[in-house]
């Protein structure tokens, strides 16, 4: 059986059907669903959006200030080493080095 709906005070007189009861509202009534967009809902089927939908997180970029080498200035061959314009000589033991 037929309905008579008022469209006093809306914007549209257009008469839609809710995707999911099928029952006739206004269009103005009817509301695009946030887990489907394309599906136009009335407000007692509208889901709640669903956020496993979203795009995953980003992972972030965590960076150390000041690195240490990967090798130790000991245990390096021996040999000129660079450490900020200051040149040293490692001895073969490792256990110290000479200023030239």
């Amino acid at each position: 059986m037929g309905m008579f709906y008022d469209p006093t005070g809306k914007s549209t007189f257009g008469i839609g059907i809710c995707g999911r009861c099928q029952r006739k509202f206004s269009l103005d009534d009817l509301m695009s669903d946030p887990n489907t967009p394309g599906l136009r809902v009335c407000e007692a089927d509208l889901d709640h959006f669903d956020p496993y939908r979203l795009a995953a997180r980003q992972p972030e970029r965590i960076t150390l200030n000041f690195p240490r080498p990967d090798i130790s200035i000991v245990t390096a061959p021996a040999g000129l080493v660079d450490e900020q314009d200051d040149y040293f000589i490692i001895t073969e033991d490792g256990a110290g080095y000479l200023v030239p």
